[in-house]
């Protein structure tokens, strides 16, 4: 065997496998706030790819980018462009093609303030800088402020939000003011809503559709009252 015949594949089965656990032990949330935040944000960028079968989104997820390693992130929310929707316990990228996660989420919470927090924040800006990460983002609920980065060929380069800011990949705006709240965007326009506002915006719709059918089906009565078919197409 040439040393150019040693591939990844060639070499593996002499390495033993080790085991990568599906949880750090770590809680997904602090508070009912960011917990909200990761939740919106992570349910309507799935609505947002629904009809796309290759685009897949995580909240909590623990990421290994390197096999053998057991060095790993949990995003709070990240996307995966190129890999199928599906079950997961864990994202470990030598079985998925080797793509990286190339969008990350992090919404902060009081904890992260701390000097153990701030610590905990530039390993993840650090391990996403080195892993592929293309767009990270990071929002403070709690004080409404928004920070972003974009890779420019091996680095993060900070993003300028001057009011709006439309991601590249996920074709999502941000529109954010300084002290005020963060509202995203779908690419048809729709603000973010969050589970309730959903179900609620879902009611109304189907409310609305009874509404309009009731009231064709009392105008068809009232045609065939006066002897008119309400299906004819000449109804004068």
């Amino acid at each position: 065997m040439t040393p150019q015949s040693l591939t990844p594949e060639a070499i593996a089965p002499e390495i033993p496998e080790i085991d990568y656990p599906d949880s750090d032990g770590n809680p997904m949330s602090d508070n009912t706030e960011q917990y909200r935040w990761i939740v919106m944000i992570k349910e309507n960028l799935e609505i947002i790819f629904a009809n796309d079968p290759n685009v897949f989104i995580a909240g909590d997820l623990l990421w290994y980018p390197v096999r053998y390693i057991l060095k790993r992130m949990a995003p709070d929310v990240m996307v995966v462009f190129g890999r199928p929707k599906g079950r997961r316990g864990s994202y470990k990228q030598w079985e998925e093609e080797n793509i990286a996660p190339q969008v990350a989420f992090e919404i902060l919470s009081p904890s992260n303030k701390d000097r153990r927090g701030l610590e905990s924040l530039e390993d993840k800006f650090n391990f996403y800088e080195a892993y592929g990460i293309e767009e990270y983002y990071v929002y403070d609920p709690d004080d409404l402020v928004l920070s972003g980065w974009q890779r420019i060929r091996d680095r993060f380069v900070p993003i300028e939000i001057k009011s709006e800011w439309v991601s590249p990949l996920l074709q999502v705006r941000f529109e954010w003011r300084d002290g005020q709240e963060l509202v995203l965007y779908r690419p048809n326009g729709q603000r973010f809503l969050s589970s309730l506002e959903l179900e609620q915006r879902a009611n109304l719709a189907e409310q609305r559709a009874n509404l309009a059918e009731r009231r064709a089906n009392r105008l068809a009565e009232r045609l065939r009252a006066l002897g008119i078919d309400p299906d004819s197409e000449d109804k004068c």
